[in-house]
């Protein structure tokens, strides 16, 4: 006979739940290991959390520091636009005057044209 003391374990006993039946399995194959891989896992992902949690936090600091380089960019490309426009202004009534000038200025060598003309 066995020497073994152990109950024996009706796994066809129909009042045994399904769960109960994988970890009576789980527990003939795995024996008192199974507690050791269970902390194991249970540290790996505690470990992996905490990297998750790190990482988003690089990741949230890396999206604040591109807002405030987006925005200063930003205020920088405003600032040579309103410089640029000024400039362009700045020619564009530069050349109006030359213009206005060279046109006033023909209007008098016509108008000094026709008196001399008339002499």
């Amino acid at each position: 006979m066995s020497t073994n003391s152990k109950p024996v374990i009706d796994l066809n006993n129909k009042e045994t739940q399904a769960g109960s039946k994988i970890d009576l399995i789980k527990n003939l194959i795995f024996g008192d290991d199974i507690q050791a891989y269970d902390s194991e896992f249970e540290a790996l992902k505690k470990d992996i959390l905490e990297k998750k949690r790190i990482l988003e936090e690089l990741v949230e600091d890396v999206r604040t520091e591109l807002n405030t380089a987006l925005d200063s960019v930003a205020t920088d490309v405003n600032i040579r636009v309103t410089e640029l426009e000024e400039k362009l202004e700045d020619k564009i009534e530069t050349l109006d005057a030359e213009k206005l000038d060279k046109k006033a200025l023909g209007n008098i060598l016509i108008e000094l044209g026709e008196k001399v003309s008339k002499k």
